[in-house]
């Protein structure tokens, strides 16, 4: 399995610009502290992990570094991804507690899931973080890395 300072794996579609936008949002507020990320379309690596395209199109996935057959994925994912930022416990803990309210949620989760590309357009490359497997906590990268993460930015977004 590859290497990882961080405390969890987040894997994400890299061509869906929501998805995307949430991994940016996470890289902003973690700086790679408590996440790294591997985008569902790097198949090599998710292979170490056991995790096929079939896996993938469940939405998104959250692994344990430390015990990557705990797992999380789809709305379950997300949650526990938020519930890793301390201000957010409460809030997670209330919404999971609340009859009827994580049903609608997961609902939710997977109308979005379905429909992300449709929504909000899908990327000409695959976006990859600079926070990837393997990269220092600190956030550094080396300059190849830093230029491929630029690099796969789209100059437009593909709608459909």
């Amino acid at each position: 399995m590859p290497k990882s300072t961080a405390n969890y794996h987040v894997i994400y579609d890299g061509t869906c610009n929501l998805c995307v936008g949430f991994v940016r949002q996470l890289e902003r507020l973690d700086r790679g502290t408590t996440f790294d990320y591997i985008p569902m379309q790097d198949a090599d690596t998710l292979a170490q992990f056991g995790i096929t395209a079939a896996d993938c199109k469940l939405g998104m996935l959250l692994i344990d570094a430390d015990k990557p057959d705990c797992r999380w994925q789809g709305s379950d994912a997300a949650e526990e991804i938020v519930r890793q930022f301390p201000a957010a416990v409460p809030a997670i803990s209330n919404y999971r507690l609340l009859p009827g309210l994580k049903w609608l949620g997961d609902r939710f989760y997977e109308r979005l899931r379905d429909n992300r590309y449709h929504w909000f357009g899908r990327r000409d490359r695959i976006y990859r973080s600079l926070y990837a497997i393997g990269c220092a906590r600190d956030g550094s990268a080396s300059a190849r890395d830093r230029t491929s993460a630029r690099e796969a930015e789209p100059t437009s977004p593909r709608l459909r």
